[in-house]
């Protein structure tokens, strides 16, 4: 494994470099190095995003994110050690360095290049009306309206297989035969797919109550009016290594106050700014939920999923935000649509 060389970078370069090396390497890792090779800490995807919670830009010296306590080892040891050592401390990567600290090698667990299968199951949510899409959702549900020369859904699913994820439920009610004719069992994509059928409206969340199996690994739950470029298993990481029991991704939203606005104190004007733009991450429809927290879902009633985020967060459970730095639109509208065909058409999908 020689590739290593590619992911070594300086203190000062940027997160939005950064995020260009760790996509384009596929290795999901760097290694932040001195002028004389010498390790001064890792950055992973997850210390990227926890970054870009906290408001910095992308600009941003990576050594502002980056973990300053790397977990590496000395050169010169037998490989079953490192192989111990790895599993024992669950590494997907160790730094090798000499006794300068300087890097010498890096060892990775597996070949994060090669896809490798995932038991994880996706739930996609794809009953919905598709009331703003009419009249082409009259007689078409909206998962599988074209984009290009493939339904939505069909695009999700095979988005899912691209990380090694096989396994999905679809969950159906609005002209359910449709999409149940079109992708069976999912042996025509290589993948398994069975269906949960709501009999009525159970929003984002309350439909999982109906599940007949409950899963046994963490498992996604997902809108299916969604096109994203979202790395999951970066997002499954994340949701790890966080020790969540639930990770909503979330996008940054700007919005304009159209107005000079003003700071005062009793009757004196202090300040005033005008028309500034506000930030703000608002919910874009991904999830990884642990198995627990379907015990928390009402049995076969409307519930949708921030009523299950705030049922957590009221209990205290550790839940999380996935920041999405990648393409994501959510076909809601018309114009939505016709963005979508715009994009993909120009081969930007």
């Amino acid at each position: 494994m020689t590739r290593w060389r590619d992911i070594l970078i300086g203190p000062h370069v940027t997160i939005m470099q950064t995020m260009k090396l760790i996509d384009d390497t596929r290795l999901q890792f760097a290694l932040v190095v001195d002028e004389d090779r010498r390790i001064l800490g890792t950055v992973t995807d997850g210390d990227i995003r926890r970054g870009l919670l906290k408001g910095l830009s992308l600009d941003t010296s990576i050594h502002k994110v980056m973990n300053e306590s790397p977990i590496y080892e000395k050169s010169g040891k037998k490989p079953f050690y490192y192989k111990e050592f790895m599993r024992k401390q669950k590494l997907k990567q160790l730094p090798i360095v000499n006794q300068e600290r300087q890097i010498q090698d890096v060892l990775f667990a597996d070949n994060v290049v090669q896809i490798s299968q995932k038991e994880n199951t996706v739930i996609l949510m794809v009953g919905g009306l598709g009331t703003r899409l009419r009249p082409l959702t009259d007689h078409m549900p909206k998962p599988m309206l074209k984009v290009g020369d493939k339904p939505i859904l069909e695009s999700i699913i095979n988005s899912f297989k691209g990380f090694g994820f096989t396994n999905f439920i679809l969950s159906v009610n609005y002209k359910k035969d449709i999409i149940k004719d079109y992708f069976q069992d999912g042996t025509q994509l290589d993948v398994n797919i069975s269906y949960i059928e709501e009999t009525k409206r159970l929003g984002t969340a309350g439909a999982l109550s109906l599940l007949v199996e409950k899963p046994d690994h963490p498992f996604f739950v997902m809108n299916g009016d969604l096109l994203t470029k979202i790395n999951y298993e970066q997002l499954l990481s994340f949701h790890n290594e966080t020790n969540s029991v639930a990770t909503m991704c979330v996008r940054e939203y700007e919005y304009q106050i159209p107005y000079g606005v003003l700071e005062t104190e009793n009757h004196r004007l202090l300040s005033i700014e005008e028309k500034p733009i506000h930030k703000s991450f608002v919910n874009a429809g991904i999830y990884v939920l642990n198995p627990d927290v379907l015990k928390l879902v009402p049995q076969n009633e409307f519930y949708d999923m921030p009523d299950l985020f705030k049922k957590m967060m009221s209990e205290q459970q550790e839940v999380s935000a996935f920041p999405l730095r990648e393409y994501w639109l959510d076909i809601g509208r018309m114009d939505d649509y016709e963005k979508a065909n715009f994009e993909f058409s120009g081969g930007f999908l």
